[in-house]
């Protein structure tokens, strides 16, 4: 439950950093940013502090920050004139419109810093150790192999019929080969200790060809230097940019096949669908703070990618337009972006309706 508490903080606080980021640098530029909330919807709470309004709207489903003038037909008071965005120049807007995107790079990167330095991160390890011993057999009473031999966590398995098993890898392929319903005897090494267990194989649950013990392996937490952890952190980040590309990829193109899987009532692959915070924190709970640390660095890839496409009203759309009126040297018309901008929106609130569908009546599995 921590874990998952961990997550939903993080992506409230996620929320405010992506805001806080164009607030900060529409300050820094000159801009004037007249109100900074979270949430949409009507106001629940706010407090005036100078020219801008902070405050919590109802509907808990991200933030914004309003900037003078980033509409080109806001009417703007004589006395705000030279302090609005359509007037600053492009490099300005740059850097306001993208702040907010920075803001996720610059979290994840200190999320994973974090894991791999102070609270290390865990890894599935190929050591021939029990890491964890099944109670029974998938959907029956009956003791697995493991349970009824008295196998505990800790254990070293050595050797099976006096063949040496020195990798988890090692140790899976004998009992495969082994077959169900043969006996073998393993050799276990326990607290300094070595034993000779007589075991019995079942029937693997995904072939009923292969021998089943009913073991996991174990699990180790990893932790790397201060100056390692420089690269490392680096290095996560931009695996976690590939991997989340390859997600929305996955995602935008399998749309019409995902609605088509939910209207068929199939079940649908976790990693072509869309996340809600249920979806997040129910993926996070009873998972370890390092797991929900580096999700939380995930999510935060994902979201600055999403925002960095060039769509209006997207913070890579208003780049876009920024981008073209360099170029042609005159304001866009953003009225011809209208359509864009309310088909986006659309598109926001299908996938949000079809993420909070799932993620309530399909919840995330770890496989």
């Amino acid at each position: 439950m921590i874990s998952g508490l961990i997550v939903i903080f993080g992506i409230v606080a996620m929320v405010m950093i992506h805001e806080a980021g164009h607030f900060v640098a529409a300050k820094a530029t000159g801009m004037k940013a007249t109100e900074f909330f979270f949430g949409f919807g009507p106001k629940l709470w706010s407090v005036q502090k100078g020219e801008t309004e902070y405050g919590i709207k109802a509907i808990p489903l991200g933030g914004y920050v309003r900037i003078v003038g980033m509409n080109l037909y806001e009417e703007v008071d004589a006395e705000d004139e030279g302090r609005t965005y359509r007037e600053k120049p492009f490099w300005q807007k740059t850097v306001v419109v993208l702040a907010g995107v920075a803001s996720h790079f610059v979290m994840a990167y200190l999320l994973f810093y974090l894991v791999l330095v102070a609270t290390g991160y865990d890894v599935i390890s190929d050591a021939n150790v029990v890491g964890s011993v099944e109670p029974t057999l998938v959907g029956t009473d009956t003791p697995t192999p493991a349970a009824e031999a008295g196998l505990r966590e800790g254990d070293v398995v050595i050797a099976l019929d006096g063949v040496a098993t020195a990798t988890w890898g090692e140790l899976v392929d004998e009992i495969a080969a082994a077959g169900p319903g043969e006996t073998v005897t393993l050799a276990v090494e326990r607290d300094g200790a070595l034993l000779a267990v007589v075991v019995t194989l079942a029937e693997n649950p995904r072939d009923e060809t292969l021998g089943y013990l009913g073991v996991g392996r174990e699990v180790v937490r990893e932790r790397v230097g201060v100056l390692a952890g420089v690269a490392e952190a680096g290095a996560e980040v931009g695996d976690a940019v590939v991997a989340s590309a390859e997600g929305m990829w996955k995602l935008f193109s399998g749309l019409g096949d995902l609605v088509g899987s939910i209207v068929g009532g199939e079940n649908v692959a976790d990693e072509v669908r869309p996340a809600s915070p249920i979806g997040i924190y129910n993926l996070a709970a009873g998972e370890s703070i390092p797991f929900a640390l580096r999700l939380l660095g995930l999510v935060n890839i994902f979201v600055a990618l999403f925002n960095v496409i060039p769509i209006y009203p997207l913070d890579g759309g208003h780049f876009a337009v920024a981008a073209y009126e360099r170029i042609k040297g005159r304001p866009a018309d953003v009225r011809k972006l209208a359509p864009i901008a309310a088909a986006v929106v659309i598109l926001f609130i299908l996938l949000g309706v079809l993420a909070i569908y799932l993620d309530i009546a399909d919840p995330f599995t770890l496989r």
